[in-house]
């Protein structure tokens, strides 16, 4: 008998790749809130989305037999909530925390690595860096996603720019998070900063990678490694590639610091995501970011390559199983997810129709096309958009080589017909 998924958030294009795992008919999905009620909303109750969630858990005709999730807060934080009520397996609630408390989360990955730059909470009327920190400095809430509210600063005029946006839309998501907080035991230093203050750290040097890998039974594995290509001269992404192109020394040394952290954590029963910064001339490795979850972005990835997308290891975990991903079992050698992005704020007059998305994808082989721009509304309404950037189209991209990839990627691009009016610059 198929056994029962819900997932937190269930949108099309996951649910796609969620029914092309390879034990994909012993399981049945079910979509457990939208994410435009999860995220979209001007404000998160999250009090009021748990007790969605559990009438409508407490109303299906059948067993509950895993919750899952691979979205950002709220999801993450009640993943381990509902699971805790239904008695199923998941992540400890206070590990969660520390993760998704970023100030939290660096007093915990320095007691475990040495790779962790300079931080310091900012007080919300300061007017100039922390002392102890060097310019160019990251100010970012100690609760985000997608990198809202994250700015690079490379002087104090800038400084207090970026700490007065910040001041003005950290309470979004820090005033719902404080209830998460407020379920486990904090230190006396993160109850004090709460769930909205503002945290800078010094700035990494070199490629950003993620480590993707899950934790089970206590013990943390690692089943790759994803880089983070960035447009030239910006700080948003261009394209997330796997498999990662360090060498393998470096992505040895990537997953020995991942499973330090992740078990001193305390993650269990979960899939991670830790993001680095990692200089190939250098040397030096620095740790950005951890994720209690997988990255659904990586998702088809994965399963370009590897021949099952990450959603795997998500899946088998909650269920009380060890995860067993193939490995590069693909029809590809090498796979991305890219993004097409328009760099100024303005009103979108066209999007491509979807005759012509089909198009694309039959006239490029091995790619996906996903228009995240609307006709009609202005870039700047676009939901989870990076501090600097606004996203147009996602393009999914399978190759046998990189030169073939960027060659595909490319012939997307210039295929989309998007068409905007310029208001501003971002």
């Amino acid at each position: 008998m198929a056994v029962n998924v819900f997932v937190l958030g269930l949108d099309e294009c996951n649910e796609e790749t969620l029914r092309a795992l390879p034990d994909a008919g012993n399981y049945r999905f079910h979509g457990l809130l939208t994410i435009e009620e999860l995220q979209y909303g001007d404000d998160i109750d999250i009090r009021a989305l748990l007790e969605e969630a559990r009438r409508r858990l407490d109303g299906f005709d059948g067993p509950v037999d895993a919750v899952i999730g691979y979205w950002d807060f709220p999801v993450t934080s009640m993943v381990p909530l509902l699971c805790r009520r239904y008695g199923l397996p998941s992540a400890p609630l206070e590990a969660v925390v520390k993760c998704e408390h970023k100030y939290w989360s660096r007093l915990v990955q320095r007691e475990a690595i040495d790779e962790v730059p300079r931080f310091a909470l900012v007080a919300p009327d300061a007017t100039a860096r922390p002392d102890g920190l060097s310019y160019p400095l990251w100010l970012k809430p100690v609760k985000s996603f997608s990198s809202e509210l994250a700015f690079r600063v490379t002087d104090d005029a800038g400084f207090r720019e970026a700490l007065h946006r910040i001041n003005e839309g950290a309470g979004h998501l820090g005033e719902p998070f404080e209830f998460v907080m407020s379920q486990v035991r904090l230190p006396p230093e993160v109850a004090e900063a709460g769930g909205s203050a503002c945290l800078a750290e010094e700035e990494g040097r070199g490629d950003q990678v993620t480590v993707e890998g899950y934790v089970h039974q206590g013990r943390a594995r690692v089943y790759g490694v994803v880089d983070s290509l960035r447009y030239p001269g910006a700080s948003s992404f261009l394209r997330y590639q796997y498999p990662s192109r360090l060498p393998g020394e470096t992505l040895d040394r990537l997953a020995d610091l991942s499973r330090r952290v992740v078990e001193r954590v305390g993650l269990d029963a979960t899939t991670f995501n830790i993001e680095f910064f990692a200089d190939a001339e250098t040397g030096d490795v620095t740790l950005l970011e951890v994720n209690p979850r997988h990255s659904q972005s990586h998702a088809r990835l994965f399963e370009n390559v590897d021949g099952a997308p990450n959603h795997e290891c998500a899946v088998r975990l909650a269920l009380g199983r060890a995860p067993e991903l193939p490995h590069r079992r693909g029809r590809y050698a090498v796979a991305a997810k890219c993004f097409l992005r328009h760099f100024h704020d303005g009103l979108v007059l066209r999007v491509p129709t979807p005759g012509e998305v089909e198009r694309v994808e039959r006239d490029v082989p091995g790619t996906v096309v996903r228009i995240v721009a609307r006709e009609g509304e202005r870039l700047s309404a676009l939901h989870a958009q990076d501090s600097y950037s606004f996203e147009l189209a996602r393009i999914f991209v399978g190759a046998d080589d990189e030169e073939q990839l960027r060659d595909r990627y490319q012939a997307c691009a210039d295929a989309l017909d998007f068409r905007i009016d310029d208001t501003d610059d971002r």
